[in-house]
C-alpha cells in the first residue's frame, strides 16, 4: 500500500530543505516565497535494519524495502482558502495525501526572512489551520445544503446520518477546531466522516525545524508548539533540517553515525520522521524472505492475514488458505527457514490471525 505524505508550511520555514534531505530530490531551496511552485514528489526508502539482517543469512538476489511518497507542496499564505497566493493548488494537493507533515520554523536567523516578519511557530500553525478549516467549513456547508431537507422531512436514514455528521463537523470548525478533533462512535458515522475527505481530518505530524544546538533537546519555540497542540490528535518531531542536509551528504553509514553521536542524536531526523509517520497512520511492516528477494510490506495495524496477503496481490486475499508465520527473532536465532521448521518455530495461521509487526509470512492460496 502506497503511503503519501504532504509537507506543508508557510514560506521560508525549511520545507524544501527538509524535502531535499528526505528524498535527495533537488527542490529549489531559496530565500523567497513560492520557490516551490509545483509540488515536488520524492520516494523515500523506509529504513528497516531487519531486512539487512535477514539478507546476511539468506543472501537473496535483491532487497526490497517499503517506501513512502513525499510531496513538497507550495508555500501557503493567509487567504489561501479564498485562492490567495497559490492557495487553490495548495489545497488540492493536500487533499490527495494520507497525512500532513506540517513544518514550523523554530529557529532565529536574521539572514532568512519570515513572511510575517517575526518567528512565532504557534501563530504560523494557526494561520495554516485557519485556512484549512475555512475550506473544510465551505465543503461542509455545501454538503449540508444538499442533504438537510431530505434529512429533516424525507425520512431518509442515510441523509439523516450524513446530516448529523456534517453538523458535528460544522460546530467544531466554527469554533476554530480541526475536523480531526471530532470523534464518532459508530462505524456508519465513521464511514460517512471519512468519505468527506476533509483537509483537517488528516493526521498531522508537526515538524519543528530548529537550529543545530537544539536538535537533541528542542528550544523555547518547540515548547510553545507542544503546549499549543496538546489537545490535538497529532504528534511532534524536532528536526534540524540544516543538519539533515549535511548528514545526507555523507557517503557511508559509519560517517553518518559518527556525526550523529557528536551532536547527541541516536538516529537521523529523516529516520525518526518516517517512523513517526508510520505510527501516526497506524502502520506496521511484515516481511517475506527467500532466495529471490527479502522484502518489506506495509499494512494497517490490526489487519488479519488475508488482508495482509492482499497487499501483495488481490488474488492472495481472494484465494487465501493459510499463512505460515515465523517470528523475526526466531529466524535470526535459528538462521534459516529450514532450521525454524525443524525447531517447530513455524506456525500455521488461518483467516483470523492478526499479523504482527516483523512477522515473516508465507501465504498459501488457491484461485
Amino acid at each position: 500500500m502506497a503511503l503519501r505524505c504532504g509537507i506543508v508550511g508557510l514560506p521560508n520555514v525549511g520545507k524544501s530543505t527538509l524535502f531535499n534531505c528526505l528524498s535527495n530530490a533537488k527542490a529549489q531551496a531559496a530565500n523567497f516565497p513560492f520557490c516551490t511552485i509545483e509540488p515536488n514528489v520524492g520516494v523515500i526508502t523506509v529504513p528497516d535494519e531487519r531486512l539487512n539482517k535477514l539478507a546476511e543469512l539468506i543472501h537473496p538476489q535483491r532487497i526490497v524495502p517499503t517506501t513512502v511518497e513525499i510531496v513538497d507542496i507550495a508555500g501557503l499564505v493567509k487567504g489561501a482558502s479564498k485562492g490567495e497566493g497559490l492557495g487553490n493548488k495548495f489545497l488540492a494537493n493536500i487533499r490527495e495525501t494520507d497525512a500532513i507533515l506540517h513544518v514550523l520554523r523554530c529557529f532565529d536567523d536574521e539572514n532568512v526572512t519570515h513572511v510575517d516578519g517575526s518567528v512565532d511557530p504557534v501563530r504560523d500553525k494557526e494561520i495554516i489551520d485557519a485556512e484549512l478549516q475555512l475550506k473544510d467549513l465551505e465543503t461542509v456547508e455545501s454538503r449540508i445544503s444538499k442533504v438537510q431537507k431530505q434529512a429533516q422531512t424525507g425520512g431518509d436514514k442515510n441523509a439523516k446520518l450524513a446530516y448529523d455528521v456534517l453538523v458535528r463537523f460544522k460546530e467544531a470548525l466554527e469554533q476554530g477546531k480541526s475536523a480531526r478533533t471530532v470523534t464518532f462512535e459508530t462505524k456508519d458515522e465513521q464511514k460517512v466522516a471519512k468519505e468527506l475527505f476533509l483537509l483537517t481530518s488528516k493526521p498531522v505530524l508537526y515538524v519543528c525545524n530548529v537550529e543545530e544546538g537544539s536538535a537533541a533537546s528542542g528550544n523555547k519555540y518547540v515548547d510553545m508548539v507542544r503546549e499549543a497542540v496538546k489537545d490535538e490528535h497529532a504528534e511532534i518531531l524536532v528536526v534540524a533540517a540544516k543538519i539533515e542536509s549535511e548528514i545526507a551528504e555523507f557517503d557511508t553509514y559509519e560517517e553518518r553515525e559518527m556525526f550523529l553521536n557528536e551532536i547527541g542524536l541516536e538516529e537521523s531526523g529523516v529516520t525518526r520522521l518516517i517512523k513517526a509517520a508510520y505510527h501516526l497512520l497506524n502502520l506496521e511492516t511484515y516481511l517475506t524472505a527467500g532466495v529471490q528477494e527479502v522484502r518489506a510490506w506495509t499494512y494497517e495495524k490490526g489487519w488479519k492475514a488475508p488482508q495482509c496477503a492482499g497487499v501483495i496481490h488481490t488474488d492472495f486475499e481472494k484465494g487465501f488458505i493459510r499463512a505460515e508465520v515465523i517470528k523475526y527473532d526466531d529466524f535470526i536465532h535459528y538462521g534459516s527457514e529450514a532450521a525454524c521448521r525443524d525447531a517447530g518455530k513455524i506456525s500455521i495461521e488461518g483467516k483470523e490471525y492478526i499479523v504482527q509487526d516483523g512477522d515473516i509470512m508465507h501465504f498459501r492460496f488457491n484461485v
